[in-house]
């Protein structure tokens, strides 16, 4: 058996059985008592099958169903339950379980429904790599801003909204077009890119709309438009019948300033905007940076048959550095190591050769050290709140929030206070069996050690 089983369940006994029985059969394991922390994991994309019992001490184990299949439509979820009722395993049913449970359960059989809900979600994996590329797309990140951006992604796919993808060269932009359009409803239609140099010809326009047909068609870089092929594309699209294609668009302009300042039509922008898509720049995800180095080496090692691996110190040196090429920069960067390290693991002197001093990061952070919190995050929320276009988020805004702040904080105040609880029960000014409840709730690791400072 291959694979990351995520169990949910507040008897301790039922997840130290379940945890050796898998690690014996040869899976990774990650066991907790909290809904929260499960759903942390299922958002970061660990886990290839999850284990939840219904009743726990933070919420409804079938509530929670609807929620990981919308984060992560593709995980096997298992519900074990001592509430033996027709109407538990109903429920089950109706939120998509992928099997059933009543506790006390049959050990030697739960094992065998993971072995095929394990197989099955790995099958899934192997057909999807033999039918496209679509793994080739590096769209990979596990920060909350990303995570927000997939799900707004996957709430947007099938309708008919004109999507603008805004965000600084090299971010990705394209890539979240292609893959709107690939897991799409209209995946098997033509997919059309047309970039501003292009849309300058008279008909192009036209041409282009034809050719894209029912599918889907991105004008890339929109806001380099010249106002005479803005006002050709207006007239364009106002004459759009019912089988017109699905419009997105990219953007490294700020367009509602354009438009205030006269420089790009009021009407394009609204017509093109229903759905405003904003791609974070690599220097605010730096968290995500060991996650899309990985995905680099380990395409690079498939590719050619290069194995490098980067070091901590080497992960921390990329860290530091202000990345003005986002993403597109990173995998140059990295691709070059690869073939200038002579070591098979890349050092930190490696990087800095490569990349220079972190000067640049260094300004970065001096401006952002100049910023209120306050002011961090409202831009955090508003950009938040203009993913959504003109829906609102789900409900429980307000709790999901104060997690969102509350772990980091937690997280950062342990590290400098040396994993000493009491140490940092008093720096946040808490009770210290309020931080242990936090701890546990949240699932943080605490590391005891000396604190120079």
């Amino acid at each position: 058996m291959d694979g990351t089983v995520l169990i949910a369940d507040d008897d301790r006994t039922i997840r130290t059985v379940l945890t050796q029985a898998f690690t014996r059969a040869g899976c990774k394991v990650h066991a907790t008592s909290s809904l929260v922390t499960l759903m942390r994991w299922v958002d970061e994309g660990r886990g290839d099958l999850v284990i939840s019992d219904v009743v726990m001490p933070d919420g409804n184990g079938l509530e929670t169903l609807p929620k990981i299949s919308k984060a992560r439509p593709d995980l096997p979820v298992i519900v074990i339950s001592a509430q033996n009722t027709i109407m538990t395993a109903i429920q089950a049913t109706e939120a998509e379980a992928y099997d059933y449970l009543p506790k006390p359960f049959d050990l030697p059989d739960l094992m065998k429904r993971s072995a095929r809900a394990l197989e099955r979600k790995s099958q899934k994996r192997k057909d999807t790599a033999r039918s496209s590329d679509k793994d080739d797309l590096p769209l990979v990140g596990r920060t909350s801003s990303m995570q927000e951006l997939y799900r707004v992604v996957a709430r947007v796919l099938n309708t008919d909204l004109p999507v603008m993808i805004a965000g600084e060269s090299g971010t990705g932009k394209s890539l979240i077009a292609q893959a709107i359009h690939d897991y799409s409803d209209r995946r098997t239609l033509p997919y059309v890119i047309a970039n501003a140099a292009a849309l300058e010809n008279l008909d192009a326009v036209h041409d282009l709309l034809a050719r894209a047909k029912a599918g889907s068609i991105l004008f890339d870089e929109v806001g380099d438009l010249s106002m005479q092929a803005q006002s050709r594309l207006v007239r364009n699209l106002d004459s759009l019948g019912e089988n017109a294609p699905r419009l997105m668009s990219t953007t490294q302009q700020d367009l509602a300033k354009a438009v205030e300042s006269g420089e790009f039509r009021s009407d394009l922008f609204y017509r093109l905007s229903a759905v405003s898509l904003d791609v974070p720049p690599l220097r605010a995800r730096i968290d995500d940076i060991p996650l899309l180095a990985d995905y680099f080496l380990t395409k690079l090692d498939r590719d050619s048959g290069q194995a490098k691996t980067l070091g901590a110190e080497a992960l921390d040196q990329m860290r530091k550095y202000g990345w003005p090429g986002n993403v597109r920069q990173l995998e140059n960067s990295v691709r070059r190591l690869a073939v200038t390290c002579p070591e098979d693991v890349i050092g930190a002197a490696d990087v800095v050769q490569a990349l220079g001093p972190a000067s640049e990061s260094a300004q970065i952070r001096g401006n952002i050290g100049n910023e209120r919190l306050s002011d961090s995050v409202g831009a955090h929320l508003r950009r938040y709140f203009d993913l959504h276009g003109d829906v609102l988020p789900p409900a429980g805004l307000y709790g999901r929030i104060l997690r969102e702040m509350e772990l980091p904080l937690l997280e950062i105040a342990l590290d400098a206070s040396g994993g000493n609880q009491a140490k940092c029960a008093d720096l946040l000014g808490i009770n210290r069996n309020t931080l242990r409840k936090k701890i546990t709730e949240l699932d943080i690791r605490v590391t005891r050690r000396r604190k120079l400072m």
